[in-house]
């Protein structure tokens, strides 16, 4: 598995074309916008590709120019794009950010996507079957009924191929309208081998907000064998099940501009360190300081470290900008 140009990691999940004011303030007041790409799935490719990692994304686009854009801009930043499905049929979803007194808010048109129409059929088994990762969230199987099944699909096809399975919960509210789909996500936790929750998701999934408690929950019931709990500029906590090591790691000093998409870049420097074979106190630190770095641009993935800047950052060497 895994080896030559295939992918190590597979993440599937929809990306949106994202529209970000110029100026901060209420969108009705807005005039000008700079397009960037927005996906869970996709930030963390993106992420794992700058740290020299073979990452592709697997989705649906419209096949219209919002897609293309998508399909361009995530191409250009090193992830194999060629697992991506144009759909004809269904528009590319959009999304806008809002910036108003240091906060962020989005606003989602993804209703009937064609990323919502991913279905088991668009989920290849030998692609899967070949890497050494699959990465999923809890985003995808909530769009639609034909995403939950191309999730299980997926999983399905990595359980049986000995595939490990990586999960972030990235609980959207705005998307579970009545639903509660705490008992789906953390079901799929459960099933998965790297799993990365916020203290806030951990709480609303598993009922505990304690690490601790978290960890030994997923050791015992689930497939974990390495796990993460993000706490923003509280740093985060990781565990791993053979060490036995429960760890926490302090935040990345940093100037931050906003945070989203910076859980995805955890993700991305922890999953990375267990791709190189380090243990789980680096990974951690890999985490802290890609999270730490990506809330230092509005983008989602603009601050994501390159390989250099990683290990410049790991090893404490200062950066001189003058």
């Amino acid at each position: 598995m895994g080896g030559g140009n295939v992918p190590e990691v597979i993440a599937i999940g929809e990306t949106m074309y994202c529209l970000i004011p110029e100026d901060s303030g209420p969108l009705r007041y807005a005039r000008g916008f700079r397009p960037r790409v927005a996906g869970a799935e996709s930030n963390l490719a993106i992420g794992l590709a700058k740290l020299g990692r073979r990452a592709a994304w697997l989705s649906r686009l419209g096949d219209d120019e919002f897609g293309h854009f998508v399909a361009n801009s995530i191409r250009g930043e090193g992830v194999d794009t060629s697992l991506a499905i144009f759909d004809p049929a269904h528009r590319t979803g959009l999304m806008f950010k809002e910036r108003t007194a240091g906060e962020t808010r989005v606003h989602y048109y993804r209703e009937n996507s064609a990323a919502s129409h991913l279905a088991p059929d668009d989920v290849p088994e030998k692609a899967v079957a070949d890497a050494v990762m699959l990465h999923i969230t809890g985003i995808t199987p909530i769009l639609s009924q034909s995403c939950a099944d191309a999730t299980a699909a997926a999983m399905e096809i990595a359980e049986r191929r000995k595939v490990k399975i990586s999960f972030d919960a990235n609980v959207r509210l705005k998307l579970w309208g009545k639903c509660d789909y705490g008992p789906l996500l953390a079901d799929l936790a459960l099933r998965s081998h790297l799993v990365m929750l916020g203290v806030e998701e951990a709480k609303l999934l598993f009922g505990t907000e304690k690490p601790a408690i978290l960890f030994r929950r997923l050791f015992k019931n689930g497939a974990a064998e390495r796990a993460a709990v993000k706490d923003g500029a509280n740093g985060a906590w990781v565990a791993d099940r053979k060490s036995g090591k429960t760890v926490h790691i302090p935040p990345v000093p940093c100037h931050p501009v906003e945070p989203i998409g910076a859980g995805d870049a955890f993700d991305a420097g922890f999953l990375a360190g267990f791709l190189e074979g380090r243990d789980v106190v680096e990974s951690g630190r890999m985490g802290a300081v890609a999270g730490a770095l990506a809330t230092q641009t509005t983008g989602d993935i603009e601050g994501y470290p390159s390989r250099t800047q990683m290990r410049s950052r790991m090893e404490g060497d200062v950066e001189i900008n003058r």
